[in-house]
């Protein structure tokens, strides 16, 4: 019967593989523009790409706001003006044109009609062909505007933090309602299982009596995490973007970390950095270990940026590249090469794809822990060392 229920999955796969690959057309395939285009952030967020009846190509995106203060003017317009980087927009002190994108990172900067000789590396051509040079500072640096825009991470920040509200607040409002002897129902029971396993399987253990001192950060870190771990996961829109796997996004998570760490440790803390116990004299006055110590204070914020920024990134790098390679084969070795490769590319996606919502948790376990840890180490009083 097993046997039974999995051949229409597998027919299913083969069929959606063969017919992927059907087109007559072959493409050339920029594998590295498409998994590194998506894992980066973008002025627009794109859905996806059709043909319509003509054959002209068109793109599904949500264009995004562009906010930037150039000379001291403010200037506000979609991203729509750009065409996804082939038009320019004229604004108060420059002309405005998008550039990078996949393999670069995408950037806002000021141009201005070609007048002259300009080499290709400082020329940018719109849609319609017309040629504008990138704008020069005196010491030969592409002039930009200070952007402030809404990219699609911040976008994606903002639908993210107002769906976790949502949840929160309606699990919230359930025990006002029913009371908290009933018993949860729905997203309440995950809810308040997720909350005391943090608060009695993470924080209380080490923190101790500090518990409900640092217990709301500590909740708000680790459901953060987890919930934006589990959206970049789902290839939908309003979900499907790489939060957690944005070195600026981790950097702030670790940044709020390190802060909280430092600014509340108590004079033990400190007295310990620089006078570390245990230690012979002559490393003190040499002041070799009250150096390590000062060192250790600034990696261990790093590492909690890091660790979440590259296991996320990779997780999305590995399961893209099993969907690439598939039009990557077909387009070298054929339709039934890429056909029968794909069948075994959307399991092993699969497969990646799950073991990423393990990932997912134990990496909003893994930081939320380490935050917890770093702030014991700080507010602990010796007696309890």
């Amino acid at each position: 019967m097993i046997r039974l229920k999995i051949l229409p999955i597998l027919i299913a796969l083969f069929a959606f593989a063969f017919a992927g690959c059907s087109s007559p057309e072959k493409q050339e395939v920029d594998s590295g523009k498409i998994i590194i285009g998506h894992v980066t952030d973008s002025h627009a967020w794109h859905i996806c790409d059709f043909k319509s009846s003509s054959g002209a190509e068109h793109t599904v995106a949500i264009n995004l706001p562009i906010i930037l203060i150039d000379d001291g003017h403010l200037e506000i317009f979609s991203s729509k003006h750009f065409h996804h980087g082939h038009e320019v927009y004229q604004g108060k002190s420059h002309t405005y044109a998008l550039v990078g994108g996949g393999l670069e990172k995408e950037e806002v900067i000021c141009v201005e009609p070609l007048a002259g000789n300009s080499s290709d590396a400082d020329i940018f051509i719109d849609g319609e062909g017309h040629k504008y040079a990138k704008v020069k500072d005196s010491e030969g640096n592409v002039v930009k505007p200070v952007d402030l825009s809404i990219t699609k991470t911040a976008a994606a920040i903002i639908i993210a933090v107002s769906l976790l509200i949502i949840i929160i607040l309606g699990s919230a409002k359930k025990y006002r309602v029913r009371g908290t002897t009933s018993a949860p129902h729905g997203m309440q029971s995950l809810i308040e299982l997720l909350v005391l396993h943090v608060r009695d399987g993470i924080v209380e253990p080490i923190l101790g009596h500090n518990t409900k001192r640092f217990l709301p950060y500590l909740l708000t870190l680790f459901f953060f995490i987890f919930f934006c771990n589990i959206l970049g996961l789902i290839p939908i829109f309003p979900a499907g973007a790489n939060i957690t796997g944005n070195i600026a996004v981790t950097a702030i998570l670790a940044l709020i970390t390190f802060f909280i760490t430092n600014l509340k440790g108590n004079k033990h803390y400190w007295k310990d950095i620089f006078n570390t116990p245990g230690v012979p004299a002559w490393l003190k006055i040499f002041p070799l270990m009250p150096l390590v110590e000062l060192v250790g204070v600034f990696t261990k914020p790093i590492v909690l940026m890091i660790r979440l920024f590259a296991n996320m990134t990779a997780g999305h790098i590995v399961i893209l590249g099993f969907v690439v390679i598939i039009f990557i084969l077909s387009n070298s070795l054929g339709m039934a090469v890429g056909g029968a490769v794909s069948a075994v590319s959307v399991i092993f996606a699969v497969f990646i794809s799950l073991l990423e919502c393990l990932v997912a948790y134990i990496q909003a376990f893994v930081f939320t822990m380490l935050s917890a840890l770093y702030i014991s180490m700080a507010v602990e009083e010796p007696e309890e060392a």
